[in-house]
């Protein structure tokens, strides 16, 4: 079996999240996952150095909400047991071993031994995965709250008018899904603002406008670069729908969004103009729709 390079996995890690259009800022609603926690030992000591980038993006990728992190044997030891089919995490564990100073060439001690560095991984499983752990070791993920945020009825029939299909439930997501010509968004009233709300449904709609039937942009996200490319796209559309709109749009979030599209991309300078292109794209199209059902009812 191949020996695994531990600072390559690491980094492949941190650049799949980067990829993925996963940054850990707080979503404009309340529910669902409350973000990947700060990774534990199984006994409550905290990680250290590479283990904490390493676990916190396993955690983040994989929706994890428990900090804590064990072996299997130890997760046996607390009354728990993995869950049939679950895939391990790596953690690294440095530590050092003795030989006798005339069996190597490195500096020995004052009592005639050389102590030789060494790093190991070990296979850890999040509580998440583990069943029958003491209550402690869970973390309920928060329920969506009521916050009375209610709908501005000029916005609605703004979208509507778009032809977009767009469905609300409980489930704290918000998304498009080409499979089903669908836009899925949480209760606006779980919602922090009005803002929130519509600045988030303008991004999905970006989305909406890419399906092979449209404007044909997204191609089913065939790699990470077509994915993340897609995502900026959609977030500079929703940043002009909203000034269109008249609501402000939510800046710092999309500033984000665009510096990690960049990075994953190798800081391709000309990508900012080919995705503001294909989001004017977008909003035109957008408009256009809204257009043309005005005028159908008017005639």
């Amino acid at each position: 079996m191949a020996k695994l390079d531990i600072h390559q996995h690491v980094t492949d890690t941190i650049i799949a999240q980067i990829e993925a259009g996963t940054p850990p800022w707080r979503t404009p609603w309340t529910g669902g996952e409350g973000g990947a926690a700060f990774p534990l030992r199984h006994n409550g000591e905290a990680y250290r150095g590479i283990n904490i980038l390493m676990l916190w993006a396993t955690a983040h990728e994989r929706g994890y909400n428990s900090a804590h992190w064990m072996t299997f044997k130890q997760a046996m030891e607390l009354g728990g047991m993995v869950k049939k089919g679950e895939k391990c995490a790596r953690s690294v564990f440095y530590g050092t071993f003795e030989k006798a100073a005339d069996q190597t060439e490195g500096k020995s001690e004052d009592d005639g031994k050389t102590r030789i560095p060494y790093a190991k991984t070990n296979n850890v499983f999040n509580a998440d995965q583990i069943e029958n752990l003491p209550a402690e070791f869970y973390i309920t993920p928060e329920q969506p709250r009521d916050l009375g945020t209610e709908a501005n009825a000029e916005l609605d029939a703004f979208f509507t008018d778009t032809g977009a299909d767009i469905i609300s439930s409980d489930e704290a997501r918000a998304y498009y899904r080409p499979a089903t010509d669908k836009i899925h968004m949480p209760p606006i009233r779980t919602f922090h603002s009005v803002t929130g709300y519509y600045s988030t449904l303008s991004h999905e709609l970006c989305h909406w406008t890419g399906a092979s039937n449209r404007l044909d942009r997204i191609k089913k996200f065939q790699n990470r670069e077509a994915y993340a490319f897609e995502e900026l796209v959609a977030e500079i559309g929703n940043c002009l729908l909203c000034l269109h709109l008249g609501v402000t749009p939510q800046f710092d979030q999309s500033a984000a969004y665009i510096e990690s599209w960049l990075k994953a991309l190798k800081d391709d300078k000309g990508l900012i103009f080919k995705a503001a292109s294909e989001a004017q794209r977008a909003v035109d199209f957008i408009l256009a729709a809204t257009d043309a059902t005005e005028h159908g009812e008017a005639a």
